[in-house]
């Protein structure tokens, strides 16, 4: 069996929030820079509580040490006061991905331990802003 290893950590820019600002009546899209700040390729996806409300360009990637992506989040139009926000979250999950093509050892029967991280940041609502991420 190979020895596992931890995913390294990720960066984002912005940090733990972005913030939607009124008016809910228009979509918005703002944008999350993901970056591999750890010495192994990762795998990246991306899960939201609120799927009809919130989406992402690309959904998922891969990553090798030091690089990056920029990814779109879009908050689509909503009555607001009449939906509840304290709940939507979206929810970056990353693991170790294998550099070169798996070898033939999976087809043998061999196993390997996999480890995932994941980063979620809560979100408020104030009257003139959704906050998600």
């Amino acid at each position: 069996m190979a020895q596992s290893v931890p995913p390294g950590d990720i960066n984002t820019q912005p940090g733990t929030k972005i913030v939607f600002n009124a008016p809910y009546d228009d979509k918005h899209t703002y944008h999350i820079k993901i970056i591999n700040a750890g010495g192994r390729r990762i795998g990246w996806a991306i899960k939201t509580t609120n799927m009809k409300r919130l989406g992402v360009d690309p959904p998922c990637g891969v990553l090798d040490p030091k690089e990056n992506v920029l990814m779109a989040v879009s908050c689509d139009s909503f009555a607001y006061g009449q939906e509840d926000t304290n709940n939507d979250r979206i929810t970056i999950e990353w693991t170790n991905t294998p550099t070169a093509p798996r070898s033939s050892s999976a087809a043998s029967g061999s196993r390997e331990m996999a480890w995932y991280a994941a980063r979620t940041s809560p979100s408020s609502t104030t009257p003139n802003y959704l906050t998600c991420v």
